[in-house]
C-alpha cells in the first residue's frame, strides 16, 4: 500500500513538473515575452556594469559598517557635536522650569507701569528684537513664496 501511495505521489509530481514545463513554454511562446526577453539581452552590458558598480557601493559600504575604529571616531565627533547643544538645551529647559515655578508662585498683578518698567529690561529688550527680526524673516519668505 505504501508503494502504492509513493508511486502516486511520483505520477503527481511529474504531471506537475510537466504541466510547469509547459506553462513556462507557453509564456516564452507569447510575442510580449520575446519582445521583452530581446530587450533584456540588448541591455546586458549596462545590467552587468550596474551591478559590477553596486557590488563596489555595497563593498565600500559593508567595510565602513565594520570599521570599529571609523564608527568609534564618528561617535566621538557626534558627541562633540551634540553634547554643547545638550548642554544648551538643559540650562533653557532648567530656567523654563524656575521661571515657570516663579511664575505660580507669585500673585501680584503686573499693571501698566510695570510693563514699562519690563520693557527697559536688557534681556526684554533682546527678546522682543529677537522676535521682531523672527516675524520679518518669516514675513520674507512667505512673500518669496
Amino acid at each position: 500500500m505504501s508503494e502504492t501511495v509513493t508511486q502516486q505521489q511520483a505520477e503527481q509530481t511529474a504531471t506537475t513538473q510537466t504541466r510547469g514545463e509547459l506553462d513556462i513554454l507557453d509564456q516564452l511562446m507569447k510575442p510580449e515575452v520575446q519582445q521583452s526577453l530581446t530587450e533584456l539581452v540588448e541591455q546586458l552590458p549596462k545590467l552587468a556594469e550596474m551591478v559590477t558598480f553596486m557590488t563596489k557601493a555595497y563593498d565600500v559600504a559593508q567595510s565602513l559598517a565594520t570599521d570599529k575604529v571609523l564608527i568609534e571616531d564618528f561617535k566621538g565627533g557626534l558627541n562633540e557635536f551634540v553634547k554643547p547643544i545638550q548642554e544648551k538645551a538643559k540650562g533653557i529647559a532648567s530656567a523654563a522650569i524656575e521661571a515657570n515655578d516663579r511664575a505660580e508662585s507669585e500673585t501680584a498683578t503686573i499693571g501698566l507701569f510695570g510693563i514699562l518698567k519690563m520693557l527697559k529690561d536688557p534681556q526684554v529688550q533682546k527678546t522682543l528684537r529677537f522676535a521682531q527680526a523672527f516675524l520679518d524673516v518669516l514675513s520674507e519668505r512667505q512673500k518669496r513664496q
